[in-house]
């Protein structure tokens, strides 16, 4: 099978960093395995981090890829909810071979049906983001997402035209939270506003002034989807007594976690959208279940993908084009790319 993967771990302007290779088709599937033909795939920070973290040589290649869209060809004896033929979307699963090939073995928990009025680049746009921002506010954080329970209310989103960003914002919005999110320039700024946010604000300026022109004095809850470490008192500072805060990206250094985290009794929450297939946890059923209401969302027209741009067909020079602009830290909403060439 066709595939693009990595044999030793380089800069992305090297040639080498990513390859295309010929490699064995995956055996199987068993137990709750689905056998994906992949017809689409998305790329995020994961897949930069992994492709520079590790260190000395891959034999044989290491596939990454972690949001794809694709076609059911094969099913294990034990799975129930899907059958041959179905259209899937899904994150897939950190310790097994990535989506960066024709054929992958994806536990059937982890998939959801694609949604029917999404092309499959647009569906392989949403997985990874949309069940990191759900986890996070409605499973790690005490929100809800039906009934506008939390109209009112003010969710700071920080990072905002990131592909979780562009999540973030819909489903807070969804859940009736007055959305301000965070962007540095007019084009990003644009697109958190096509998201729904309400407000945006800069992130390269001090927060609390720009919040307060606004006439918003406190905000209830925040997601730190950019700097964990640069923002941290600033959002101890801005968050409401008993207020939350989400966070997905690991700090440089300690963080104090006194006050004024401590005065106010804020609540800390940490999202690893992989940890449920990490470590085979009894409730990995829940992204399965979060995908399927998400597709449902989204062709009600409620909720849209994240897809800003798509970069052709499957292959090594495209795929590092997506890494080095997600590297150059520019790039808005997702990067897709389709088919095999």
């Amino acid at each position: 099978m066709k595939a693009v993967a990595l044999t030793r771990y380089l800069p992305i302007d090297d040639p080498h960093s990513l390859q295309d290779f010929d490699l064995p088709e995956p055996a199987g599937p068993h137990g709750r395995d689905l056998l994906i033909g992949v017809q689409a795939v998305s790329v995020n920070p994961v897949d930069t981090k992994l492709r520079r973290a590790g260190t000395g040589e891959e034999n044989p290649p290491r596939v990454l890829g972690f949001d794809a869209a694709g076609t059911v060809l094969a099913v294990g004896p034990e799975v129930t909810a899907f059958e041959v033929g179905d259209a899937v979307y899904y994150a897939g699963d950190v310790t097994r071979p990535g989506c960066n090939a024709q054929l992958q073995l994806v536990d059937e928990r982890l998939a959801g049906r694609k949604p029917a009025t999404l092309d499959f680049a647009e569906a392989a746009a949403l997985p990874l983001t949309t069940l990191t921002a759900w986890e996070l506010l409605f499973q790690r954080m005490p929100c809800q997402l039906d009934g506008r329970r939390h109209a009112g209310q003010v969710l700071l989103v920080v990072g905002g035209a990131g592909g979780v960003g562009s999540m973030a914002i819909q489903l807070g919005r969804h859940a009736g939270f007055t959305v301000v999110a965070t962007a540095s320039r007019e084009e990003t700024a644009a697109w958190c506003r096509q998201m729904g946010a309400t407000h945006v604000v800069d992130h390269h300026q001090p927060l609390a002034p720009q919040l307060r022109a606004l006439g918003i004095v406190e905000v209830d809850a925040a997601l730190n989807l950019a700097d964990t470490d640069a923002y941290w008192q600033q959002l101890g500072e801005l968050l409401a007594p008993q207020g939350h805060v989400g966070l997905v990206v690991e700090p440089r250094g300690e963080l104090r976690i006194g006050d004024p985290y401590k005065a106010k009794c804020i609540g800390i929450h940490w999202e690893f959208m992989f940890a449920r297939a990490r470590f085979r946890t009894e409730d990995m059923i829940e992204q399965h279940r979060i995908l399927t209401r998400a597709a449902s969302l989204i062709d009600a027209g409620e909720l849209r993908s994240p897809l800003n741009r798509r970069l052709g067909p499957i292959g090594a020079a495209n795929l590092r084009e997506a890494h080095r602009l997600l590297e150059s830290g520019r790039s808005i909403g997702k990067l897709a790319l389709e088919g095999w060439g």
